[in-house]
């Protein structure tokens, strides 16, 4: 029998440099765990605070009608002043801006849109729009402030390589929505769908396991729960599946427009609107918060906010609006999104989709609320953000109607198909397109070569 070779000896440069590798190892893997466990803890100290905003306002409603009329106005223009200065990076829904921190890997324009103090203000100032009724969630919110503080994280750690940190900073995004929804694999498909359209293979195992540990953190600390109850939706095979057509036109064609109502326009009113709004944001701002307030006196004060309490009666047989809540909760999520305000639109276009089954129950028979609540908010959030693997995991992890799963699929893909006819460029990446090349001059540039007369050095 052979005796096995003896073990090569490193020399003392090779055990350097491998005793640096582990150490390397060791701080990356600490950056991704530890950084979720911290997003997760964020993302749901950032849920308490907002929902418990949003109850002071409904509190501040139950007091008087006329509250709204001076505490939404006046909180709009009060946030649009303050992310007109050194929190301008605060405003909107904050995914654009990871999104562009993705495409455009340099130093000094993540150290601006992901800096700590930016995403204090960015989940500050979402609480404080939800105290003032605005139509925004959190969500949005919670991916940037998620992927900030991974990134700033790592940072502290000593990573410092572009691919480790892009990593991070798909990592925090994608758990920043597995905490908020308590929804892990939607925040996988997230970050695979919407952050980037490329995966460092090398990093696929930490991005996972981070956004595993920011969903058990939810899990641990609030238990098993389903954002709106554990319903029992199905739909056979039969003419019932007409309301997957119904719904992936109608979400493709009403997500499409909001895309186009929202993102600039070089002509017509629209283009007017953005003039306006480039010279006076203040002003502006607090115009569309006066709208707000008239939608909601016309919706009988069901259009502020998330929309949750009324998707969940909707989703439970029990509807608290009328037909027309779509129109209105839709034309809200306009405005509230025109004023350049922080916050997001999950939530609020959750609402908009489910609107749509008290028209769908009229039409198509054999289909009940619960059905046709989660086809219309899938395939309308698919309309918006053309994310239609994202839409579809989130609306059935949100309700745990797994039965659902094909049906939601169908009319999520339709309506994602029909939106990129009507909006060409997708949301988010149009926002962060714009972005962008608004700050062109901050990203890395080459050094400048010396003039030709410069002396040598």
């Amino acid at each position: 029998m052979e005796n096995p070779s003896p073990p090569i000896a490193l020399s003392p440069t090779q055990r350097l440099r491998e005793r640096r590798r582990r150490l390397r190892s060791l701080r990356q893997r600490a950056a991704f765990w530890i950084g979720a466990l911290l997003v997760g803890l964020i993302a749901l100290a950032f849920a308490w605070l907002a929902d418990h905003a949003f109850e002071q306002f409904e509190w501040l409603l139950e007091q008087s009608v006329y509250w709204p009329w001076l505490v939404t106005p006046l909180g709009f223009a009060l946030l649009a002043w303050l992310t007109q200065g050194w929190l301008k990076e605060a405003k909107g829904s904050g995914i654009p801006q990871v999104i562009a921190c993705l495409e455009q890997p340099s130093t000094r324009l993540r150290n601006q849109l992901l800096a700590v103090p930016v995403a204090i203000a960015k989940m500050l100032l979402t609480v404080v729009a939800l105290l003032c009724g605005a139509s925004v969630g959190r969500e949005g919110p919670t991916v940037h402030v998620g992927a900030a503080l991974m990134y700033n994280f790592g940072r502290r750690l000593g990573l410092h390589g572009r691919h480790a940190l892009s990593g991070l900073i798909m990592a925090g995004g994608a758990a920043g929505i597995a905490a908020a929804f308590n929804t892990p694999l939607a925040g996988v498909v997230f970050a695979i769908e919407e952050l980037s359209h490329r995966m460092e293979q090398s990093f696929n195992g930490l991005i996972l396991m981070a956004v595993l540990i920011g969903g058990m953190v939810t899990l641990g600390l609030v238990g098993r729960y389903s954002y709106f109850g554990e319903l029992s939706a199905a739909l056979p095979l039969s003419r019932a599946w007409l309301a997957v057509l119904a719904c992936g036109v109608l979400g493709g064609v009403l997500g499409g427009l909001y895309c186009r109502l929202v993102l600039p326009a070089r002509r017509g009113p629209l283009a007017v609107l953005g003039a306006w709004r480039a010279r006076r944001p203040v002003l502006f701002a607090g115009a569309c918060g006066l709208v707000l307030v008239v939608l909601g006196v016309i919706s009988g004060q069901h259009v502020f906010g998330t929309g949750y309490a009324e998707t969940r009666a909707l989703l439970e047989g029990e509807p608290q609006t009328d037909a027309l809540f779509i129109l209105w909760k839709f034309l809200a999520n306009v405005v509230s999104y025109l004023a350049g305000i922080p916050g997001g639109l999950f939530s609020p276009s959750l609402a908009v989709g489910a609107g749509m089954a008290p028209w769908l129950v009229e039409w198509i028979p054999g289909i009940d609320l619960q059905t046709a609540g989660l086809l219309g908010m899938a395939a309308y959030l698919a309309g918006v953000t053309r994310t239609p693997l994202t839409a579809t995991v989130i609306t059935i992890e949100l309700s745990h109607s797994q039965d659902m799963a094909l049906p939601i699929l169908a009319a999520s893909l339709l309506a994602s198909s029909i939106s990129a006819r009507i909006s060409p460029v997708a949301l988010y990446r149009a926002f962060a397109n714009q972005l962008l090349d608004s700050i062109a001059p901050l990203r890395d540039k080459p050094p400048t070569p010396p003039a030709a007369d410069a002396p040598p050095r």
